[in-house]
């Protein structure tokens, strides 16, 4: 059977040029891996079949043996496009690029002819999804018959004659992992259901294996999970895992980073650790660690414009605001109740619209309580009178776990009292 490769990125990926979060394994499990298969071929994406120790050599053999390539270069990402420009020297032809409809081509790439799709964020709406995937059917049949050249290089230099094997092609890939030796998607995607089990210490495990392998530079996504699940597994103890956490989150230097994603996670743990009490931490570690918060979460905010980082700057602003006096306690007050005002605009626009485009029920139920529970608390950290009625109505609903409803109960208590220690 004929085999393609893809070259994109995993997991959820930031366009910076956007500001916007793109989950790429649901182009790949929606988009590509169905009309690879509907057109005939094997279709492989490298965390599927690459282990610890295992990297370099069965992705160049992938990227000259492969019948066809299918690059996505979403989010500019510079391994695909580096993969792709591999593929364009040493094949003259069978190689498709797709990209995200904001994808702005560099000019040594903008002739390439380029898929384009649109993708929501969160997830791909169904008919766009039926959309494209049609068109690249369509495509992966043709690129097989193709006698004119889709590479750049070749289209450029037509005498040119593509490199060979000086001995026989292995009949197995040299790199395929053995048995005992999980790829790193089935790594991750154990890590992931651990995690939807609360089960963050097996979590950690998994994900630090996934780390390791990946040396000096890792997957960005590998490391956002690993920081998640190290400080919400609390081992040895909660101070030691935020502190454990915070470590392994610089390698993306958060403090410069204009991820979203790395920076929430940066507040989130500094938000836990200024919340330690006072024979854990000292007051000054927990000061700081509370402006530390403060400015990932603004910048969190403002980049991406979303109820999470909104909703944590504004009661951040409360709380630093309780230790201030005068104008600068009058400043953080009347910045919190804009955020939250901003924050209730932003979900109610959010429900309004609607999850569907998620295409997974369970993950369309948690986002559509976590926009909800942001509208719940904004309203009562702003004292809006429908802010009783839209907490019923939540309770109403339910949580897809109970543990959510306590944390936003647990959540509202603690504004309450920043509230009561205000006045």
């Amino acid at each position: 059977m004929q085999t393609c490769f893809v070259i994109m990125g995993f997991g959820k990926k930031t366009d910076f040029r956007q500001s916007k979060d793109f989950d790429l394994d649901k182009t790949y499990r929606t988009i590509i891996r169905p009309a690879v298969l509907a057109a005939g071929l094997e279709c492989v994406r490298a965390d599927e079949e690459l282990s610890a120790g295992l990297i370099d050599v069965p992705m160049y053999q992938r990227l000259h043996t492969a019948d066809v390539v299918i690059a996505d270069l979403s989010t500019s990402n510079l391994n695909a496009m580096y993969e792709l420009g591999v593929r364009h020297v040493l094949k003259p032809r069978t190689t498709i690029v797709i990209a995200e409809e904001g994808f702005q081509n560099p000019f040594d790439t903008s002739h390439l002819r380029i898929l384009r799709y649109q993708h929501l964020g969160p997830g791909i709406e169904f008919e766009e999804v039926e959309r494209v995937r049609a068109v690249l059917v369509d495509m992966i049949q043709a690129a097989s018959g193709a006698a004119q050249a889709d590479s750049p290089v070749y289209t450029f230099l037509p005498s040119l004659q593509p490199p060979a094997f000086a001995a026989a092609i292995p009949t197995k890939m040299d790199g395929v992992p053995a048995p005992g030796h999980p790829t790193f998607a089935a790594q991750m995607a154990e890590a992931m259901a651990a995690k939807a089990a609360d089960n963050f210490e097996q979590a950690c495990e998994v994900l630090q294996r996934v780390r390791d392998a990946q040396g000096e530079r890792p997957d960005a996504y590998v490391v956002q999970q690993l920081a998640l699940a190290t400080y919400k597994s609390k081992r040895p103890n909660p101070p030691q895992a935020l502190f454990k956490a915070r470590e392994i989150l610089r390698v993306l230097k958060p403090e410069h980073s204009n991820d979203p994603e790395t920076l929430g996670l940066w507040g989130a743990i500094h938000k836990r650790l200024a919340e330690l009490p006072a024979d854990q931490l000292s007051d000054d570690a927990r000061a700081n660690a509370l402006e530390t918060a403060i400015t990932a979460y603004q910048k969190g905010f403002i980049l991406q414009d979303d109820h999470y980082n909104g909703i944590n700057y504004a009661f951040l602003l409360d709380s630093r605001a309780k230790s201030l006096e005068g104008e600068e306690r009058i400043a953080d007050r009347v910045e919190a109740r804009r955020v939250r005002k901003r924050v209730v605009a932003r979900a109610r626009q959010m429900l309004s619209t609607g999850f569907s485009h998620l295409q997974d029920p369970v993950v369309e139920a948690e986002q559509r309580f976590w926009v909800r529970a942001s509208l719940v608390e904004a309203l009562c950290g702003s004292n809006a009178p429908e802010a009783d009625a839209e907490l019923a109505l939540l309770k109403a609903g339910g949580a897809p776990q109970n543990w959510m409803l306590a944390s936003l109960q647990a959540q509202l208590g603690a504004l309450r009292d920043l509230q009561r220690d205000s006045t």
